[in-house]
């Protein structure tokens, strides 16, 4: 089996704060598939998040949807080209109103930091510079 897309669905409040948002750390939106209920936010070839307001979402579901400051579902994690990538998204995350992780990880083969947007989703960015040790 092999998916030729993702759609990752996030419940946001504001629309318009959640596009500038995004929109400041250099991501765009698909307009085709965005209007005020939704938004598809492109984080690269084949890989879409929907930020979908709270009362639209709701329509997709029974179940209560979580406050993302207080609880997590889901850790979205994102590759990034270097680790210069990583800390350059993470600081305009901060700079645009969000919040960062805590301290960037180091493992030599890999590096990794994130941030919580404005909702209180968890965005991890990793550079992968090789495999891991064989032990």
């Amino acid at each position: 089996m092999s998916h030729q897309q993702i759609f990752v669905n996030l419940p946001i409040k504001d629309m318009k704060r959640s596009r500038a948002f995004f929109e400041s750390l250099g991501y765009q939106f698909n307009p085709q598939f965005s209007n005020d209920q939704g938004a598809c936010l492109m984080l690269g070839e084949n890989l879409f998040a929907m930020l979908l307001t709270e009362p639209f979402f709701a329509t997709f579901t029974k179940k209560t949807i979580v406050n993302a400051h207080e609880s997590v579902e889901v850790l979205t994690c994102l590759s990034c080209d270097s680790r210069e990538e990583v800390d350059s998204l993470v600081a305009k995350a901060v700079a645009a109103g969000g919040t960062a992780q805590p301290e960037p990880q180091d493992h030599g083969f890999m590096y990794s930091h994130g941030y919580e947007d404005l909702d209180g989703h968890k965005w991890e960015l990793v550079h992968m510079s090789g495999m891991p040790p064989q032990e």
